[in-house]
C-alpha cells in the first residue's frame, strides 16, 4: 500500500466517528502533493446542505485527533470544505441522490463522434451508467467515463 494510500485509509478510520457525531457524510478523502506542499483534503456533505459551521466543527476535531495519532510523517495541510453544485459523482450514494435528474457525462474516448454527452439519469448498477436523451437511451461503462457531474444549463440563467 502506498504512502497516500495508508494516510488516506488511517485518515478516515479517525474521520468515522467525527462524521457519525456531526451528521456530515464523507463525499472524498484525498492525500495529494500539490507543487512542494502535500494536501489532506476532505469534502462533506449533510442533509439539508453544509454550512461553513459544520466545516469547521469537523475540522478540529478531525485535526486535534490527527495531530494526537501522528502517523502522517509529512507536512501537511488539512482542508475541509463542501463540494459545491458541480460535485463529481463517485460513490454509488451519489448516483442515487441524482437519479432522475440531468448530469453531464464526459468520456476518455468519443462515442459516436462525441465525448460530452448530457441526459438523465435512469440507472446505475456500479458498473455502468444509463442516461436518457429525448427518446434515446444511453449507456456508459463506468471505464469509459473520465467524469460525470450535474448538469447545469446556465444558459438559462
Amino acid at each position: 500500500m502506498s504512502k497516500r494510500e495508508t494516510v488516506e485509509k488511517k485518515t478516515e478510520a479517525v474521520l468515522a466517528p467525527i462524521l457519525e457525531k456531526t451528521g456530515t457524510e464523507l463525499v472524498d478523502l484525498e492525500y495529494v502533493k500539490e507543487g512542494s506542499d502535500w494536501i489532506l483534503r476532505v469534502t462533506l456533505d449533510k442533509e439539508g446542505g453544509l454550512r461553513i459551521d459544520d466545516c469547521e466543527t469537523v475540522s478540529r476535531a478531525l485535526g486535534d485527533a490527527l495531530d494526537e495519532q501522528d502517523f502522517i510523517d509529512d507536512a501537511y495541510m488539512l482542508e475541509v470544505s463542501s463540494p459545491g453544485l458541480l460535485r463529481p459523482l463517485k460513490k454509488p450514494k451519489d448516483y442515487e441522490r441524482n437519479m432522475g435528474r440531468e448530469v453531464e457525462i464526459h468520456l476518455y474516448k468519443p462515442r459516436e463522434k462525441n465525448k460530452e454527452w448530457v441526459g438523465t439519469l435512469t440507472a446505475f448498477d456500479g458498473e455502468t451508467v444509463t442516461i436518457r436523451d429525448g427518446e434515446e437511451e444511453h449507456r456508459f461503462a463506468l471505464n469509459e467515463i473520465s467524469l460525470i457531474r450535474p448538469y447545469i444549463d446556465f444558459s438559462d440563467l
